[in-house]
């Protein structure tokens, strides 16, 4: 017994000796290939000790034509189970990789989202307090600077709330806790409701507003989420775009459903900033500083969630000296 298991090791040393050389050069390829060298290595190991008893005479001819049949289909029907195995341990894997991966981009997001919503609230907050003090104690009297000051106390206060307000749509969208509710939105009149909103802010810009005299197609999709998705776009070319600038909005339906497009003449995007710009909280090169208008880099980040809530895809190009977004949704 002593002999015949030395012979055993012996047979199979000289097949893990150069497997373990070759599963230290593969441990950087693809599992599967690493599941099916190990087994392999295993079956020929088994295979090879028989040999080496065989060759000791410790078992009879017929023996080891039995065993010589038995072990390379057992060895066979392994290989086929372990690469199986290995394919979807390389998809578990890889997936648990893509998770934690997704998991770091979302904390770095969350992160940047607090450093710019602090900045954001803190720095109208600080304004306002100031004015509201001056208020108080009587430093403004004159009935005009009060006036002024009402009304900057004011216009501070509808820009903090437009910034929870996306805060909190942004907020649902993330959690899944968005619920639509699909009906026929002739998407004409949302445009038209969404030039009317911002046409006081172009006006006072300088900016004109053109929406396209066409067919507008009749979407299936939530009313109130539709309208959000064309005035972020809206709101967002006519802040960007200079004075004597254009921002035209046309629409229209294709082979995969509705289709509509916002077109302004800014001065296109940095192709570095492109990749980004559905980012949360991102503004890009030219950012606005939190004293005027340009929001809180949510707007867009909103839209990219509404539009895939509905099954559909917003993209952005730099074309024809300025930016081209894009909404397809589904018929």
């Amino acid at each position: 017994m002593l002999l015949i298991l030395l012979a055993a090791l012996a047979g199979a040393a000289v097949v893990w000796l150069p497997a373990a050389l070759l599963l230290r050069v593969l441990h950087r390829r693809s599992i599967t290939l690493n599941v099916c060298v190990l087994l392999a290595a295993t079956v020929l190991a088994m295979l090879a000790g028989v040999l080496a008893v065989a060759e000791g005479m410790f078992i009879s001819p017929h023996d080891l034509r039995v065993l010589l049949l038995v072990v390379p289909l057992s060895g066979l029907v392994s290989l086929l189970i372990g690469g199986w195995v290995g394919r979807r341990l390389a998809r578990s894997a890889m997936w648990a990789a893509d998770a934690r991966e997704r998991e770091r981009q979302v904390e770095a997001s969350r992160r940047d989202l607090i450093a710019w919503v602090s900045h954001d609230l803190r720095t109208p907050l600080a304004g306002m307090r100031a004015m509201a003090e001056a208020l108080e104690d009587g430093v403004v009297s004159e009935p005009a600077a009060v006036a002024e000051y009402h009304r900057r106390i004011r216009t501070g206060t509808d820009r903090m709330a437009a910034l929870v307000d996306d805060l909190f749509e942004l907020s649902r969208i993330n959690a899944g806790a968005l619920a639509l509710s699909p009906v026929d939105v002739p998407l004409g009149e949302v445009v038209s409701d969404a030039v009317a909103a911002a046409a006081p802010l172009a006006a006072a810009r300088g900016v004109r507003l053109v929406a396209a005299q066409e067919q507008w197609p009749t979407l299936r999709a939530g009313e109130r989420e539709l309208s959000r998705i064309v005035a972020n776009l809206l709101l967002n070319a006519v802040r960007y775009t200079p004075a004597d600038g254009t921002v035209t909005v046309s629409g229209g339906r294709d082979a995969e459903g509705g289709w509509l497009e916002v077109a302004d003449t800014c001065g296109g995007i940095a192709d570095t900033d492109l990749p980004h710009v559905f980012d949360v909280a991102f503004r890009g090169a030219k950012a606005r500083t939190p004293g005027t208008d340009g929001g809180g880099g949510l707007g867009l980040a909103i839209v990219r969630g509404l539009v895939e809530a509905h099954g559909g895809r917003v993209g952005v190009a730099n074309a024809g000296g300025g930016c081209r977004f894009t909404v397809h949704l589904p018929a």
